[in-house]
């Protein structure tokens, strides 16, 4: 099933103005019903269970996706879904995609058109939980904290429910004033956000870590390298700290540029501009071929 099946249903407002540049607007004026989906049942999230014998919490063993909705419609949900079987097969359990699908356009109809954010979850007990959530409100910039942090080989890009050291990374930075942590290597090699991927400008060359020195491969990373030229490589932090320019990227944040990392200071630059221009067009292209 491809992701423009969802496009079909009717949302509130011109779909082609549903884009990144309208966040603000619809997030002031429009509340998020919460409900999630439990193997095909759909309640308020507050009301919804699952049974308590589950090695998804009891020792984190699953895999998850967080997409975000434009007016309702998600973008790349083929990707993720994509990678979440990717991860699945990775951890050799079943996505159940094939059931999972269905399950997730019946809960989008019960979105109302909002702006939000889907996650999806499947655990080693079987569950497939989808949950439609709020989106998180991010600053205009973001302000990073070194940590140092060592890539499992074993889950090296697999987006797992393992993710309790990504957040005492970012509790850890918190500690030091920062808003989020940069994670980075014992050997110095700068590697992602806890929930997002990392560009900076290296004299004239827009730069993002290679997937093979331990991230993760994020949609909205693939969408502006594909968009930009973009070097990728294992990359010093030394590097990124004289970089004229830095930003974040995911799923929730869009682009964010970064205000500082550690003591050092950054101003936007033309380069974030450049690839926010990107992943509007990237995310409006795809709005409007499903129209």
């Amino acid at each position: 099933m491809k992701s423009t099946v969802f496009h079909d249903r009717a949302i509130a407002g011109d779909p082609r103005q549903r884009g990144p540049r309208a966040r603000s607007d619809s997030l002031a004026t429009m509340s998020v019903p919460e409900f999630a989906s439990v193997d095909g049942a759909i309640a308020p999230t507050a009301e919804t269970t699952i049974p308590l014998k589950d090695d998804g919490l009891y020792r984190g063993d699953g895999v998850f996706e967080v997409i975000r909705l434009y007016g309702g419609r998600p973008y790349a949900l083929d990707a993720h879904l994509d990678r979440l079987e990717r991860s699945a097969a990775a951890i050799e359990l079943d996505a159940q995609r094939a059931a999972f699908e269905p399950e997730i356009e019946a809960l989008l109809a019960a979105n109302a058109g909002a702006d939000a954010q889907l996650r999806l979850l499947v655990t080693r007990g079987g569950r497939r939980i989808a949950l439609i959530e709020p989106l998180v409100e991010h600053a205009e910039a973001v302000s990073l904290a070194t940590v140092t942090y060592m890539p499992t080989i074993i889950l090296t890009g697999v987006k797992s429910l393992s993710y309790g050291a990504n957040m005492q990374a970012t509790r850890t930075a918190k500690g030091k004033g920062a808003d989020d942590a940069l994670l980075v290597r014992p050997d110095g090699v700068v590697l992602e956000a806890p929930t997002s991927t990392i560009f900076w400008v290296s004299g004239d060359e827009l730069r993002t870590p290679a997937l093979e020195a331990g991230i993760l491969d994020s949609i909205t990373r693939r969408a502006v390298v594909e968009a930009l030229a973009v070097a990728e490589g294992e990359y010093q932090l030394d590097d990124l700290l004289g970089a004229g320019e830095a930003f974040l990227a995911s799923t929730v944040r869009e682009v964010q540029p970064i205000s500082a990392i550690d003591d050092t200071s950054f101003e936007p630059g033309p380069r974030t501009e450049d690839a926010r221009a990107a992943f509007e067009r990237a995310v409006t292209t795809e709005l409007e071929e499903g129209t």
